[in-house]
């Protein structure tokens, strides 16, 4: 397995993919976002328990994505099901590697949590998460100021955990080395992924945000709804879809099964 180091623009290389990969087959990766998230919020239902299992279990969804993708672009048949591949096709080691990860990760959040709950105001931002009134100029600030702290805090563990969950399962790399080498895929590649991390936040967060700002000020708040939503989970999906392409970007590897081209997105 090596690891390639890329250019900055390598990242606009993945959005593209990313949007390639999506339209190859477009229903396949709405639905596994649909059962992801119905998946989500019967677990939150839970109280605690339920949030703790979804993330010890998301480094093993992770890998059910990436499986559809390598299977979309064979031209392969998805079925749901495919979300639990990384329990279920690759050996009891890499389902036990792939819970360690996710107690890892489990762990991890819940430590950012007390973090990020201890340096902001979370009670200013009650009424703009419950609309309960109109925000003031202070929850909007405590607004943004979460947003960063909570980016600031993630990066380090979306760092170690955008490639380990693959590492694991698909090349049996042991839980610590598998974060440490996802760890140095992204660092030596930050360029790339600086441009990468930052058309998908256009998209994702400032657009709708700016989204939100015009339609608020003609009151069509309601309209806006109708827009966001779907907008969001398109854009989600192509992110997703997106993770295959930087992993066949950052690693010279063939995944089991996997055509030896990397797909490319046309014209790239």
């Amino acid at each position: 397995m090596q690891l390639l180091e890329v250019p900055a623009k390598e990242g606009y290389t993945w959005f593209r993919q990313g949007i390639w990969l999506f339209r190859k087959n477009p229903l396949t990766f709405l639905m596994l976002l649909f059962v992801y998230l119905i998946a989500a919020q019967l677990a939150i239902v839970v109280p605690l328990i339920g949030i703790i299992a979804l993330l010890v279990v998301t480094p093993g969804l992770s890998v059910g994505v990436m499986t559809a993708c390598r299977d979309v672009i064979q031209n392969k048949r998805v079925l749901p099901t495919v979300l639990l591949a990384g329990f279920r096709a690759n050996g009891k080691e890499a389902t036990r590697n792939l819970l360690v990860l996710g107690g890892i990760y489990a762990g991890l959040v819940f430590i950012l949590g007390l973090i990020a709950g201890a340096v902001v105001d979370m009670s200013a931002l009650v009424p703009i998460v419950l609309k309960e009134e109109a925000p003031t100029a202070e929850a909007v600030r405590q607004l943004y100021y979460a947003m960063l702290i909570g980016a600031l805090l993630y990066t380090p563990i979306a760092m170690m955990f955008w490639f380990a969950p693959l590492l694991a399962a698909w090349h049996g790399v042991p839980p610590v080395k598998a974060l440490f080498f996802s760890w140095t895929a992204c660092w030596r590649n930050r360029g790339a992924f600086f441009t990468y991390a930052v058309l998908f936040a256009m998209l994702l967060v400032a657009i709708p945000f700016f989204l939100e700002a015009v339609f608020s000020a003609f009151g069509a708040e309601t309209v806006l709804s109708f827009l966001v939503t779907p907008y969001s989970l398109l854009m989600l999906a192509i992110l997703y879809c997106s993770f295959y392409a930087t992993y066949r970007g950052c690693f010279n590897v063939t995944p089991p099964g996997v055509e030896p081209a990397a797909p490319a997105a046309p014209g790239v």
